[in-house]
């Protein structure tokens, strides 16, 4: 059976192309009425078109996502239209990339005001609305650059693993009000990606081979608190996770040992996955014997 999004609301921020297109048009397939989010009136309003003209529901909106005004006169043109806001897909971005030696601070500042900024004021806006109806859908746009680093990307993976802080505590923010947040990091031939990309890769990153993640992630039975990854039709999944470590307790010379051993408390064998970031410290005075 079909995924149904209908009658659900989603609004997908910088889907005036690439990824936020194939996104907006996945979510229509699906049944959802789609919000064309751009800084492109014009952008906005062809995808826009082409979703009515397959037979779904859209309309456009030209809003800046660090404009707080604007992102809440999207948030209500929208409820005043349709009744809620049910999914928001935090997908604009650019890329300023340089390495750090070279870097502007104001290009770095840019890159975190657009991407993660942007993506918390969006959030923040439909945020209420979603508690109070008791169901949401949030999907932050996060990167391999964030997760694992890229050369020259200092800003933009500063950013995306700020989202996957974002998401983490959102997700235990939400969940008694049936708001589920996950993180999404893509691999597709985009503006931004153009120039990364050999041409064989290139013909084979269709942003379209991503946008079914999205639709997973905004489905009724979705998951909360993941981090999927997707890309030329592959999809994984990237966890946060904590070594079990070693005790060293008091001493003069602690820092030496620890430096004698960090091979060890690098070891993965039985790493988990915590909770909530208390757990770090629950199992730090387990270890050091003293009742938590």
């Amino acid at each position: 059976m079909t995924l149904s999004l209908s009658p659900l609301t989603a609004i997908v921020t910088g889907a005036g192309g690439g990824l936020g297109r194939s996104h907006a048009l996945a979510l229509a397939r699906h049944g959802a009425r789609a919000v064309v989010n751009d800084l492109s009136e014009e952008a906005a309003t062809r995808v826009a078109k082409e979703i009515t003209a397959a037979g779904g529901e859209a309309m456009p909106f030209a809003a800046n996502v660090t404009d707080e005004t604007a992102v809440a006169a999207m948030v209500t043109a929208t409820t005043d239209r349709w009744g809620s806001v049910d999914i928001l897909v935090n997908n604009a971005g650019i890329l300023r990339d340089k390495s750090f030696a070279k870097m502007d601070l104001a290009d770095f500042r840019l890159v975190l005001e657009i991407h993660l900024m942007g993506a918390a004021i969006c959030a923040k806006a439909v945020w209420d609305q979603m508690r109070t109806q008791g169901f949401g859908r949030i999907v932050f746009t996060t990167s391999s650059s964030g997760l694992y680093g890229n050369f020259g990307q200092s800003n933009y993976g500063a950013a995306k693993m700020g989202l996957v802080g974002l998401m983490q505590t959102l997700a235990l923010e939400g969940e008694r009000y049936g708001i589920h947040v996950n993180c999404l990091a893509p691999s597709a031939a985009t503006g931004m990606t153009e120039t990364i990309f050999s041409d064989d890769d290139f013909a084979r990153l269709s942003p379209d081979l991503v946008s079914p993640a999205v639709v997973a992630l905004c489905g009724r039975d979705a998951p909360t608190r993941r981090i999927l990854l997707a890309g030329a039709g592959s999809f994984e999944q990237a966890n946060i996770t904590m070594t079990r470590g070693i005790y060293l307790g008091e001493g003069e010379d602690v820092a030496t040992a620890l430096a004698d051993r960090l091979d060890q408390v690098a070891d993965r064998d039985g790493e988990v996955i915590p909770a909530t970031g208390f757990d770090q410290f629950q199992w730090e005075i387990r270890k050091s014997g003293v009742t938590a």
